[in-house]
Order: structure tokens, then C-alpha cells, then sequence
């Protein structure tokens, strides 16, 4: 398990390019066969990845539950949510299958002793991408397929803003202890994300950027409104936003985004809102 500690508003003005992508950037999210751990002492967050390919991949594969969080099992004490970017897929949920589709979420409640996941066809690995953030209180096991998520389309082309939001664990469709996720995808000729930009003293959020081709990028700004920094990412990264930061990017080309945020809340209107003439 990679364990990242919470900078400061302070020292991050300070960071070289080095710096600010070992503590925000995440890499080699999916591995075959494998899972791959972060933990993030930022609302202590963990970001992880799944990509069964010929095995039923067990998410404590790389997990010693007492050792990196004090309990008996993963989830005694975590609530997960899961975005399918790959092919077909299944979760085993304490013994129970649920088919995962592409583009399908699923949340997973506190109290959930085992969690497993396979693909449908090894030649079209599933892709489970994993947020987990510590509960309170154990809500029902929910799949939510691409078809019952909130599809939201917003911007305008000539803004190069075109993009639908697509929200999954989100308030409007079932109760969390603190998890929230969806997933934007922007048009072609569209290039930004979350501009005008805010931040949300009361969350963090987690950007997570794919449908990247291998010759672009997307160049993801954060930091304070008047101390902004880039990190530069590419295809299946994810980036660590805290409270303080804004979460802004525009790619060389369009691409889709997984956001996830956990914190004190879960209400979408206490944004603080930033006038882009303001930024530095």
C-alpha cells in the first residue's frame, strides 16, 4: 500500500514538479490480476484499482487489514463505491454475484467482509476503479447500472466545454455515509473540465482521467485560486485534491473523468465559487 501524508497549503507552494507528482499523482492504477492500493491521509481517502483478467482477484489481495487500518477485514469500518471503465464484469459480495457492466457503479456498505471481482471475458478485462472512505453506518448493497444513473449535459462547444455529467453515488439516488462519484465525459472539440473553477472547504475530491490516447495528455491544475500548479496526466491516472485546492484540467484532446469526493458532506451547492479573471 503506497501511503500518501496531507500537505499543506504552505509547503505546496514550495514543490518541484518531482514533488507535487509523488504526493498527488497516482500511477499504474490497473495491473492484471492485481490490486492497486493508495491511501490518502486526506479525509483518509483510499484509491484503488482492479483488473481481473484470468483470476478472481480478492480486493484484500495487497491488504493487511490490521496493519494499515486497525480492523479485522477491509470494510468493517469503510464504505466503497466502484465505476467499471472496462468490459463486462462481476463483483462477488459476500458470496453474492452482481453483474457490473461497462460504465456501471456499484456501492458497497460497511460490514462487507469479502469482495471479490472477475471479468466476463478475459479479452475484455473489466476495469473496477475504487474509491473507500470510513462510514459510520451500514447502507444497502446497490448496483447502479449507466442507464439509472443522472445524466446531466452541459457547456457548449464553443466554450470547449460540451460534456455530460453522469452521476452515480450521488444524493439524488441512494444514501452514503460520506462517498459521492460520478463520471464526465467531454465532446469532441471539448477540452475543460470544472471551469470556472471552486473548491469546496468541506471536501476533498479525487480526479480520475481516462480515455486519454497515448500521444496526449491533460494538464490538471490545482492549488490555492492565487497559487496554481499543474500536474500533467495521462491515460488511467488519478490525482489527489484536497479541500484547499482547486481541480480544474484541459487536455490536448477530449477524455472522460471519474470525480469522487468524501468529507463533510454531501450536498453540491456549497461550492466556493472562483471568478477565472481571479486566478493566478
Amino acid at each position: 500500500m503506497d501511503i500518501r501524508y496531507s500537505t499543506g497549503k504552505e509547503p505546496f507552494k514550495r514543490m518541484t514538479t518531482e514533488e507535487l507528482r509523488e504526493e498527488f499523482l497516482i500511477q499504474n492504477v490497473f495491473v492484471k490480476d492485481d490490486v492497486s492500493c493508495v491511501y490518502s491521509h486526506v479525509d483518509r481517502i483510499v484509491t484503488m484499482g482492479v483488473m481481473p483478467v484470468d483470476e478472481t482477484v480478492n480486493l484484500a489481495k495487497n491488504i493487511d487489514p490490521w496493519k494499515n487500518f486497525g480492523v479485522t477485514y477491509l470494510l468493517e469500518r469503510r464504505e466503497l463505491g466502484t465505476i467499471n471503465i472496462g468490459g463486462d464484469g462481476v463483483a462477488i459480495i459476500d458470496g453474492e454475484e452482481i453483474k457490473v457492466n461497462h460504465y456501471d457503479a456499484l456501492y458497497v456498505p460497511m460490514g462487507t467482509k469479502e469482495v471479490l471481482f472477475k471479468s466476463v471475458n478475459s479479452a475484455e478485462p473489466a476495469k473496477f476503479y475504487i474509491l473507500t472512505a470510513p462510514a459510520h453506518k451500514a447502507y444497502p448493497l446497490t448496483v447502479i447500472p449507466y442507464e439509472k444513473a443522472i445524466h446531466k449535459h452541459l457547456g457548449k462547444l464553443e466554450d470547449s466545454n460540451e460534456r455530460t455529467i453522469n452521476q452515480y453515488i450521488h444524493p439524488d439516488i441512494l444514501d452514503t455515509c460520506q462517498l459521492s462519484m460520478g463520471l464526465t465525459h467531454l465532446e469532441p472539440g471539448s477540452v475543460w473540465n470544472t471551469m470556472p473553477a471552486h473548491t469546496h472547504e468541506r471536501r476533498m475530491e479525487v480526479y480520475f482521467y481516462f480515455d486519454i490516447p497515448e500521444n496526449q495528455a491533460v494538464f490538471h491544475f490545482m492549488g490555492e485560486p492565487n497559487q496554481t500548479r499543474h500536474i500533467v496526466m495521462h491515460n488511467d491516472e488519478a490525482v489527489i485534491n484536497p479541500s484547499w485546492s482547486i481541480h480544474s484540467g484541459c487536455g490536448t484532446t477530449n477524455y472522460t473523468f471519474i470525480w469522487g469526493m468524501v468529507g463533510e458532506n454531501r450536498a453540491y451547492d456549497d461550492q466556493d465559487w472562483l471568478k477565472t479573471e481571479d486566478l493566478r
